[in-house]
């Protein structure tokens, strides 16, 4: 009987010990189930009817290895370079606004190619319903095979920074780790992916990780688990909270924050040109 005890106390402290280091590591945080929660998209303004006039990039498609092709705005260095920066969307698609984006990334920073990624096949949502259920409909699979097609587009021998916003952050920070060795800089606008330390181990990019205090959805508590798992993965990583709330760098919403935005900003330029392009 007493061996019988002892052994049930045994299991009951495992499973209470596991389940708190799952606790500690794991945060089940989607932007799949984001999609769902009203305020969510309520949170996202619609986005400005803007039509890039003078773009600097041109759309091209790339083979993936599922036998598809992806798209993808691409603007080139003026100078051969194998530098490369990936961009990855919002929830509503590869609209002007990220090309737009994209187009300033090149100029300001020069000798750097510019790739901005299009995971929706083409889809663009101008509403807030149609960019959740674009986003709730995200073949993840399909989104690594088209990254596995940019990284092969830029070639073995390039050098890989990667940036995105919202639903984009968290591709930013997974293209970072299919990069492998060749990630030289990542940076992620309030974004996530579920992670342990385990999920880093491919890891190479310094990370940084630009976030809102006022986020209901990334929160501090989702932002602060990234940053010490990525530590305990012996990762090297840079957290900037700013005061303000979810999507604060985007002009079209309405939590737009232009200090922070600016600030931001040139936090992010430094990264790439001290990692990057150094």
């Amino acid at each position: 009987m007493f061996r019988i005890i002892f052994f049930l106390s045994f299991v009951l402290l495992s499973s209470s010990l596991f389940a708190q280091e799952k606790s500690c590591c794991q945060m089940d945080v989607s932007f799949a189930g984001f999609g769902e929660d009203k305020n969510f998209r309520d949170a996202h303004q619609l986005p400005n009817e803007f039509v890039l006039k003078d773009a600097k990039g041109k759309m091209i498609k790339f083979k993936t290895s599922d036998g598809k092709e992806a798209n993808a705005y691409f603007v080139e260095s003026p100078k051969t370079s194998k530098k490369f920066i990936f961009v990855f969307h919002e929830w509503w698609g590869l609209n002007d606004n990220i090309k737009r984006e994209a187009d300033e990334l090149q100029k300001t920073l020069g000798n750097v190619n510019v790739l901005a990624l299009d995971l929706y096949d083409g889809q663009v949502a101008t509403k807030r319903e149609d960019a959740a259920k674009l986003m709730q409909s995200n073949d993840k699979n399909r989104s690594l095979e088209i990254i596995k097609g940019a990284i092969s587009f830029a070639g073995k021998d390039a050098e890989i920074g990667t940036i995105g916003w919202c639903f984009g952050g968290g591709w930013s920070l997974q293209a970072s780790i299919l990069a492998g060795k060749q990630g030289k800089a990542c940076v992620i606008y309030y974004g996530i992916i579920e992670n342990t330390p385990e999920t880093f181990k491919d890891l190479h990019a310094p990370v940084l990780g630009i976030f809102a205090e006022k986020d209901s959805w990334i929160t501090p508590e989702v932002y602060g688990n990234l940053e010490k798992n990525l530590k305990a993965a012996g990762k090297k990583v840079t957290i900037k909270s700013f005061n303000a709330d979810h999507a604060f760098a985007n002009p079209s919403n309405t939590n737009f924050d232009e200090k922070a935005t600016k600030e931001a900003k040139e936090l992010t330029l430094k990264f790439f040109k001290e990692n990057l392009l150094k």
